[in-house]
């Protein structure tokens, strides 16, 4: 860099002295020709400062991008910090701890997130249970976690949160859980030449498609997780795995007291195909068990086979989600014949001020058409998601047929609004209506039309960094005279919340 601005000074000076002998004629003359000078110089020397800069640039390597924030902590790879120069937020020290002075990838990660709700209903469960009253309340959820990658392959992880519910009438086991361990495992990974072999052993998450019947029940203020043993095989192009697990019981009375709930167990193979880049196919079997489970019109020991079939993809704007499941087994010595069907759809002009998108979503599920007939056909949607219908949990997915057109905006990059109006009916009278999860209301099997009601849904969400945003919802849910009759109420919800990840 000395010999540019060194060359670039002397060609400057040689370029003055050449005009200075030319010019002979007076004062003025001079002070243009030093004026000239200086130019020549400064542009020598910016030029070479440039040149010079992007010689440094193409020499050093672009540093890594910083790894985002994902729901499921435990998937984020913070080995990039391993460069000293991308710690550029605070606490980054004790986002990359090295583990080791020759391989990056071993190390050990912190993080934390806090979630804070305000929540107001004054009909929960649509106003059918004394024991869930009106109600105004807080909830707070934060957890602590620590990503040890220890060795090449293996990973363990460990997450703690302390869960409260504040001023809530009727705290239930999704609204509190003080100080206790909701993720513990250890994983291996390794890749090979024709795929990538992964195996997990302890209390994890498991979170299929867009989580209409298993989910980490991210709604409530508690979520699910599972004891299990996990293991797939991935390509470019499929992944099969397969699980066991036993879901954990939650319990507010004592810190550390959640354990594994013997009396459950779900376990099944699934297969995930990417035929493109825009098309994903996938199914899977599991069997579902309870050792006392109890319905309306059956009880005992319960062996529930599930079979379930996806498609979701994106094409010129169009955006779909169809998915299929059938159940079939025992409940006791009564038959399980049962089935649901989802569709999400919908158009986005992208070259349209605001984006929008225009969507359509589509439900059905079976219910119990000829009670006592030995033969259950009331769907049971395993674990749902609460955000799938709305977050006022008016709906459950059983004995139903659910229709909503939505219409959504991005005014700005960070924010999303949603408007939507759906209708709901039974798809069978002589089951009852069921709310979330799979509570029936009281009053309504064999009784009424199958009309259940209406509900509008409103939501805005904001995200003001990678690491914060909010959201609001409103539901407003009208019911139907078979409702109205069985002691029911039209229902206001209103949840604010935010969220910060670190």
């Amino acid at each position: 860099m000395r010999r540019c601005i060194g060359e670039a000074t002397l060609a400057a000076v040689a370029s003055f002295r050449g005009r200075r002998r030319q010019d002979q004629k007076g004062h003025a003359v001079l002070h243009v020709a030093r004026f000239r000078m200086f130019m020549m110089v400064a542009v020598g020397l910016f030029g070479c400062v440039g040149q010079c800069t992007a010689m440094a640039y193409d020499a050093a390597p672009p540093l890594p991008d910083r790894p985002k924030i994902n729901a499921d902590r435990w998937r984020e790879d913070w080995s990039s910090l391993a460069h000293p120069e991308s710690r550029t937020h605070a606490l980054d020290r004790l986002k990359y701890i090295a583990l080791s002075d020759s391989d990056p990838d071993r190390y050990v990660s912190f993080g934390l997130t806090v979630r804070e709700i305000f929540e107001s209903s004054d009909a929960p469960a649509l106003g059918t249970m004394q024991s869930n009253p009106r109600d105004s309340y807080g909830l707070q959820r934060a957890q602590l976690h620590v990503d040890a990658r220890f060795a090449e392959h293996w990973q363990l992880f460990t997450q703690v949160e302390d869960v409260r519910a504040f001023d809530k009438k009727a705290v239930g086991s999704t609204d509190a859980n003080r100080f206790d361990l909701r993720l513990a495992f250890l994983a291996y990974s390794r890749a090979w030449d024709k795929g990538v072999f992964s195996a997990r052993v302890g209390r994890q998450d498991f979170v299929f498609d867009i989580e209409r019947f298993m989910s980490s029940r991210d709604g409530p203020n508690v979520r699910q997780s599972f004891d299990a043993v996990w293991a797939g095989w991935e390509t470019e192009t499929w992944r099969l795995y397969a699980l066991v697990s036993q879901p954990v019981v939650y319990r507010n009375r004592h810190t550390l007291d959640d354990t594994s709930n013997s009396d459950m167990r779900l376990s099944g193979v699934r297969l995930e195909l990417q035929p493109s880049d825009d098309i994903q196919l996938s199914g899977y079997y599991a069997l579902y068990q309870r050792r006392h489970a109890s319905y309306l019109d059956a009880s005992g020991e319960e062996d529930r086979h599930v079979v379930d079939v996806r498609s979701a993809g994106s094409h010129a704007g169009f955006d779909w989600d169809v998915e299929a499941m059938g159940q079939f087994g025992q409940v006791g010595s009564t038959e399980i014949r049962a089935w649901a069907f989802g569709a999400r759809t919908g158009y986005t002009a992208t070259d349209i001020a605001w984006s929008p998108r225009i969507g359509l979503q589509f439900d059905i599920a079976s219910g119990e058409r000829r009670p006592g007939d030995g033969r259950m056909e009331t769907f049971y949607p395993l674990f749902p998601n609460g955000f799938y219908f709305s977050l006022g949990g008016h709906t459950g997915y059983t004995n139903l047929i659910h229709l909503k057109p939505s219409l959504s905006f991005k005014p700005v990059a960070q924010a999303t609004l949603t408007a939507g109006l759906a209708a709901l009916w039974r798809q069978t009278t002589h089951d009852a209506v069921y709310t979330l999860p799979s509570i029936p209301v009281p009053g309504t099997a064999g009784r009424g039309t199958s009309w259940t009601g209406t509900y509008a849904q409103l939501r805005a969400d904001y995200r003001f960094t990678p690491a914060l945003s909010a959201s609001v919802e409103l539901v407003r849910y009208a019911v139907g005279a078979s409702l109205r009759a069985a002691g029911a109420h039209n229902s206001d919800y209103v949840r604010l919340e935010t969220k910060f990840s670190w």
